[in-house]
């Protein structure tokens, strides 16, 4: 296919077919293909459901949709159709990763599950991400994030202790499924190597929630205590959470002795340190009811930014609470360059950088988020080409 620009991050050279949409699978493939991956979105004749998801739009179209799928090709195919279905194949076959989040078993008709396409493609990494897994009880169940927020536990954990249970801001885990496919692919990438094998690497939303909860599922796997709601306190430091200035409120997390001992002589407060009830973490997170009053008296005195600077000039972490364009603007502040300009002229649409960072071979943008099937042609064209005449067995 017709290249924009050669890739040249990590994964250059690398093909992969993706058959997912919504969020875990693009997230995961918009990551391969930041760094250099070669990623052919295909797609049904209706599209990835986010192309509908709005508002917010840009140009009309879905920022949800925006979000997720820069450096990517679009390809329509109608795997009903057998045209269509003979070029989705062809892609699975040439393909170094296949990732898909249908559901278990779903595309054992259309002859793209795992075992059809590793027997006339071995080598390939097919990644499969499901809500609970591919075994008998799981497969049959959607995997929708939400769902997964509520039988997790997460949700128990999420709101005012005396209110109701809050699901989190954003789709939290199908985010941790896209890094954990991402880290299962990459993993398995490097055991090709070795081998010359490929397998199947699978994940699925409720074992990425368990993971992603932390000390949260080992304070009952492993303590048997089973964690409860607290608001924006946390159940094993103090201070840790959002307490109230003059004119609002700063979130501070003294998460030692020493930056507690700071804290409180920049409060004024130096005594507080060397009280008993205070001295160390497990005194002061049984003690919060009586230390949190003796902080806030003090913190009040002053403007949530005036307490900002002079808290961290002294080592302790803090900061206020920001709306989104407030999160962008700070990390501009702080010189992370957040925003990047995918595409070129009046075509080009802003996106969030790659988070990762390389010294020798950094993400690209090469691509803007694609229009469905505005790489059909190319894209078809290509996959009735002999790969071995051309030159181009693993690339596109």
């Amino acid at each position: 296919m017709a290249e924009v620009a050669e890739p040249r991050g990590p994964l250059a050279g690398l093909l992969v077919a993706d058959f997912s949409r919504i969020l875990a699978g693009p997230y995961a493939t918009m990551l391969l293909a930041d760094l250099g991956a070669e990623v052919v979105k295909v797609e049904g004749p209706q599209g990835d459901d986010t192309r509908s998801w709005q508002p917010p739009v840009r140009d009309g179209i879905s920022t949800y949709y925006l979000g997720v799928n820069r450096n990517k090709r679009s390809v329509a195919l109608d795997l009903k159709d057998p045209d269509d279905l003979a070029a989705a194949q062809e892609l699975a076959r040439r393909a170094d990763v296949l990732v898909e989040n249908f559901k278990p078993g779903g595309l054992v008709r259309f002859g793209l599950d795992y075992d059809s396409v590793s027997r006339s493609n071995p080598r390939v990494l097919y990644a499969s991400i499901s809500g609970f897994g591919s075994g008998p009880g799981g497969a049959s169940l959607p995997g929708y994030d939400l769902i997964v927020q509520a039988i997790s536990g997460l949700m128990s954990l999420t709101g005012p202790p005396d209110g109701e249970p809050y699901r989190a801001g954003i789709s939290v885990f199908d985010v941790m499924a896209g890094l954990h496919a991402t880290i299962g692919v990459l993993s398995a990438l490097h055991e090709r190597d070795a081998t010359g094998r490929g397998q199947h690497v699978e994940v699925n939303l409720l074992s990425s929630a368990l993971s992603g909860l932390v000390n949260q599922s080992s304070a009952y796997v492993a303590g048997g205590v089973v964690p409860f709601r607290m608001g924006n306190s946390h159940p094993s430091l103090f201070p840790y959470e959002p307490l109230p200035c003059a004119d609002g409120d700063l979130i501070i997390t003294a998460g030692n002795n020493n930056q507690f001992r700071r804290l409180v002589e920049v409060l004024g407060a130096p005594e507080l340190a060397d009280d008993p009830r205070f001295g160390r973490n497990e005194d002061r997170t049984a003690n919060r009811d009586e230390l949190r009053p003796l902080l806030v008296e003090r913190l009040r005195t002053r403007t949530k930014m005036e307490w900002f600077r002079d808290i961290i000039a002294a080592g302790v972490p803090c900061g206020p609470i920001n709306t989104v364009d407030g999160g962008v603007a700070f990390a501009e502040e702080v010189g992370l360059d957040p925003v990047v300009e995918v595409g070129d002229g009046e075509a080009a649409v802003p996106s969030v950088r790659n988070p990762i960072r390389f010294s020798r071979t950094p993400a690209e943008y090469r691509l803007p988020p694609p229009s469905l099937d505005q790489h059909g042609k190319e894209i078809r064209r290509w996959l009735t080409q002999d790969p071995a005449a051309a030159g181009e067995e693993h690339t596109a």
